[in-house]
């Protein structure tokens, strides 16, 4: 099956990684994977064509924004993909009806907004996809998308020197509410007792400007002054080549999940690519919610109580947690792999 990616080409963030081993896993089962556009040298493990009709689907992935998709030429893909030949993933659960959570996180402000959202997602393809294993909308079709890459896997014997004792890597984009309420009181609590941290992303610093006119003060609250008391320090983000390597540098690494995934169960790359990693991998997930994507050992890694004990455990005892990622590890090899993500995708398309 040859099948074609068509995604807002953002080297340190969304789905650039994903579509990465899409590419290289395709090639692995037979099958003929790129994304849509003109080669690029920011991205020298993927597969780029602007042929559209050389392939037999076409899966638009979109996150978090329409406007993107002006700047392509929409009516020849059209032309050359039918719409029964074309699907979406919805990587951010805009399909769903309009969701707030925790009077906080939300995927629409308004129903209007909610309505051009499907009505644009419905135009550009004939199935909606979602990254989960348990869509709320009654006509999504669950897709994980995401998975663990065995290729990147950092080999214990191999690993690298640490920088940090602990780390987080991904941008604030509604994650604050979860850093300030849980996070940095423990590591306040503990604070002497820890080594260098740093937060690697977008936004960590400050709000960006125009996030007012757009209405998103929220979507990008930090507090920048609390970062400094608390000695963390916050660098610019990688390209997704060095997403992994820069995970490495830490003994322990944090994953946030914004609130409205939580909700809806949406998986991101994140979910994986920290177990690809050289580090303890601690999730602030609720251990059912870890556990059904990690396997039954995962529990043991979500950052959900006492995380001032949990964050000082990892450090001083790591050994049974080691045990437990390897546990994982072999989890997620296994039911998570990109070989079998290709096959779902292709599945899917096809069904």
């Amino acid at each position: 099956m040859k099948i074609l990616l068509v995604m807002e080409k953002r080297v340190n963030a969304g789905s650039i990684q994903a579509a990465a081993n899409y590419v290289r896993a395709g090639d692995e089962l037979g099958h003929t994977i790129a994304v849509y556009g003109c080669p690029d040298v920011k991205c020298p493990t993927i597969r780029f064509s602007a042929d559209v009709a050389a392939f037999d689907y076409v899966l638009f992935i979109v996150e978090s924004k329409l406007e993107w998709m002006s700047g392509l030429r929409l009516p020849r893909i059209f032309a050359a993909a039918p719409w029964e030949r074309r699907a979406v993933l919805d990587a951010d659960g805009m399909y769903n009806r309009r969701i707030t959570v925790e009077g906080y996180d939300r995927n629409h402000g308004t129903d209007k907004e909610r309505d051009r959202w499907r009505v644009a997602l419905q135009r550009l393809g004939r199935k909606i996809l979602q990254p989960t294993f348990t869509p709320l909308a009654p006509d999504v079709i669950p897709l994980p998308f995401y998975g663990y890459d065995t290729g990147t896997v950092i080999p214990e014997e191999t690993r690298p020197a640490k920088r940090f004792d602990i780390a987080h890597v991904g941008h604030n984009w509604w994650r604050w509410r979860q850093v300030d309420s849980q996070l940095l009181p423990a590591i306040e609590r503990i604070r002497p007792e820890i080594g260098e941290i740093c937060f690697v992303g977008l936004w960590w610093d400050a709000v960006p400007p125009w996030a007012s006119k757009l209405g998103l003060d929220s979507a990008f609250c930090v507090d920048a002054d609390r970062f400094r008391r608390l000695r963390i320090q916050v660098h610019p983000p990688v390209p997704y080549t060095e997403v992994i390597p820069v995970m490495s540098q830490a003994r322990v690494n944090i994953m946030t999940q914004r609130p409205l995934f939580r909700q809806l169960n949406i998986l991101t790359a994140k979910y994986f690519e920290i177990f690809c990693a050289d580090t303890i991998p601690l999730v602030m997930l609720d251990a059912r919610q870890a556990e059904a994507v990690y396997g039954p050992s995962a529990g043991g890694l979500a950052l959900n109580g006492n995380i001032a004990e949990r964050l000082l455990a990892a450090l001083h005892e790591p050994e049974h947690l080691h045990e437990i990622v390897r546990n994982v590890r072999q989890h997620l090899a296994k039911h998570a792999c990109y070989r079998k993500r290709v096959q779902e995708l292709a599945s899917a398309l096809a069904a």
